[in-house]
């Protein structure tokens, strides 16, 4: 604790700590006294001022600026510590100087008493008294501070690679208007064509999102939730054909206009792709549910309720909703979705039901039932969702879901099954299980697989589809402790020197050729095609608290950070072990750093994931959507499966 002396009219010098000042300031009430005004210094935190107050009080909560973070120092209570600073000020300025044996001093009012001023010889014995006193009070409160300090839990040590990341991401943010309202997809100063990286995306901002919210602040979140669903359904087109109701942009970018035709006034816009813009022109099917999803996050960790209970935003969730839950010419209450619509926006083959796409949609299902208002116009609608919930949890745990036993039963499929009791519904051949598998699956773990059309199982491990599943409870407790052991055993092949694999193995030769089209950027164990996306390790964070697990992430996370501050923070990477900075990687890539820093911190506060994922809910395992359990001909297939799927 720092001092300050004052020097008295004889010359003698007394030290005054700040924290004293209490005890001194009571001396003093009755009396103010003027000291030559180039003979005091005023000691750290106690402000003369000008606008008749004097003294301000000192801040015993510091605010202080670290690698681009506001933080909070845990504050100090000192009760009338500095009681007499507000209510013992002055109701006239300072003298600008006032000689000491001057004997027209001015009467000084405090708090409307006249109080007379004190001869030359009676200030001396006034101020050593005061001091004589303050150095007991002095003690006393150097005891009460000194219990305090040990008392205190000391603060977290920031990292140098978490400054970092930090940093780069307040650089990504994007404002509109003057306020923040996402962030970029990357920031590279170094590349040369920017293509879209230079956009929010609402995919890639939902890390940013809640590093920002973990970290308390919420502004952000709040204005890009707002703003996206402003562009909700838009008129674009591809080929003058408008895209359906209550789409929602993949990403979207602040441009200046010139304002009525000037060439100097302009006006911010924001510009948003519906995937009329994009490579494949693919509509994104995920934006959506990452919104409700993220809607739903932002009022559980702020408790600003107040927001999703808007009527814009309860009408733009019902717009998604019925998007995605209209009737159609398909079967399966899975949803059906064309190839790259989700954070696979290539060719890659997963076209039909792919498994990152079902565990989004059943998240934000189960997402929706927490946000939407609850009345009569929303009865039919959460009636709905209740039954496709029941439907999709079913259909995904009984027909995705492989291990050894799984595998064994597939490969004694019998073929051309025409009956309501088929047990190889979707027509399966044996001869499609890959030579790989039975070897790399481990005895103790399974996964679900990447997509499951007629004909057709991709038995691919999707690592986004399956983390996401564990985290919103579409596994059962015992399938999710099954991914985790599986990624535990095949540690080398799914994480090795980078979290995390998108997707193993990767395609390569003709069938890299045939289910690519050739695609240059998606070649063996680069990009989409078993490409290591950093990105990857906040939900794989997720899934291990929320199993029980941190330990797992806590060596992921380890990983990573030794490697992604000095690789500058990239896209993806490429080799089989995720060795090498992907060829086509753009640098200081934000959800990378977002993903860092949000594993990070609900690595440090576990209690936290329980906000982000969804609890089983056994309502939905009672229930059932289907009729036909009141037929007389017809059984529900649920109801044979029961017992083999363990929940």
């Amino acid at each position: 604790m720092s001092s300050s002396a004052i020097n008295n009219p004889t010359g003698t010098m007394w030290a005054i700590r700040p924290s004293s000042c209490r005890k001194f300031l009571n001396v003093c009430r009755v009396q103010v006294l003027f000291f030559r005004s180039d003979r005091i210094r005023i000691a750290p935190g106690l402000t003369v001022r000008s606008d008749h107050s004097t003294l301000s009080q000192p801040c015993w909560s510091h605010h202080h600026v670290d690698d681009g973070r506001l933080s909070r120092k845990p504050s100090i209570s000192i009760p009338n510590a500095v009681s007499g600073l507000r209510t013992h000020s002055t109701t006239a300025d300072l003298p600008a100087a006032v000689g000491v044996g001057d004997k027209a001093l001015k009467t000084i009012y405090m708090q409307g008493v006249v109080k007379p001023l004190v001869e030359e010889e009676e200030e001396e014995d006034l101020v050593k008294a005061a001091v004589k006193e303050s150095e007991v009070g002095c003690g006393e409160l150097e005891e009460g501070m000194k219990q305090v300090e040990e008392e205190r839990v000391p603060e977290k040590e920031v990292s140098e690679v978490e400054k970092e990341a930090w940093r780069f991401l307040n650089r990504a943010i994007v404002n509109y208007c003057g306020s923040p309202v996402g962030t970029v997809a990357a920031n590279d100063p170094a590349a040369g064509c920017q293509l879209n990286y230079d956009q929010v995306f609402i995919r890639d901002f939902v890390p940013s999102a809640l590093a920002f919210l973990l970290k308390g602040e919420s502004e952000i979140v709040r204005n890009f939730l707002l703003h996206t669903l402003q562009l909700q359904s838009w008129e674009k087109t591809v080929d003058c054909y408008s895209p359906g109701q209550g789409l929602m942009p993949a990403s979207f970018k602040v441009r200046s206009i010139p304002l009525d035709g000037s060439n100097e006034a302009f006006e911010e816009v924001l510009d948003p792709d519906f995937g009329e813009a994009a490579i494949g022109r693919v509509a994104p099917v995920d934006s959506g549910l990452w919104w409700i999803i993220l809607l739903r996050a932002y009022g559980r960790i702020t408790g600003d309720y107040a927001l999703q209970e808007r009527v814009d935003v309860q009408t733009g969730i019902k717009l998604i909703l019925n998007l995605c839950l209209t009737d159609g010419f398909d079967m399966f209450p899975s949803l059906l979705v064309t190839d790259g619509s989700c954070m696979i926006d290539r060719r890659m083959g997963i076209h039909g039901h792919p498994l990152e796409i079902q565990a989004l949609f059943y998240s934000a299902l189960r997402c929706s039932r927490e946000v939407i208002t609850v009345n009569d116009g929303s009865k039919n609608l959460l009636r709905a969702i209740n039954n496709r919930l029941s439907a999709l949890s079913f259909h995904i745990r009984e027909y995705y879901w492989v291990d050894m036993k799984k595998i064994n039963e597939i490969y004694r499929y019998k073929t051309e099954e025409y009956s309501h009791d088929a047990i190889n519904k979707f027509n399966i051949y044996p001869d499609q299980i890959p030579s790989w598998l039975a070897d790399w699956i481990p005895d103790n773990g399974g996964y679900m697989i990447g997509n499951l059309q007629p004909a057709h199982m991709d038995f691919r491990f999707f690592s986004l589809g399956n983390l996401w599943a564990i985290i919103s409870s579409l596994t059962t407790p015992k399938q999710a402790e099954g991914i985790l052991n599986l990624i535990e055993e095949k540690w080398d092949d799914l994480i090795a020197n980078m979290p995390l694999k998108i997707c193993y193995p990767a395609l390569e030769s003709e069938e890299w050729r045939i289910i690519t089209g050739s695609d240059p950027k998606n070649t063996s164990w680069s990009y989409h095609n078993g490409g290591s996306w950093p990105t990857l390790l906040w939900q794989f964070t997720l899934a291990c608290i929320k199993m029980g697990r941190p330990e797992l992430a806590q060596k992921a996370i380890s990983i990573a950070e030794k490697r992604l501050s000095a690789d500058k923070w990239p896209e993806y990477y490429d080799t089989q072990k995720g060795k090498f900075i992907g060829k086509q990687s753009r640098l200081y890539q934000t959800w990378t750093i977002a993903g860092f820093l949000t594993s990070k911190m609900l690595l440090e506060n576990p209690e936290l994931a329980s906000i982000l994922t969804c609890d089983e809910d056994m309502e939905l395992l009672e229930g059932c959507a289907c009729s036909l359990n009141k037929s007389p001909r017809t059984k529900c297939s649920r109801h044979a499966a029961k017992s083999q799927v363990l929940i």
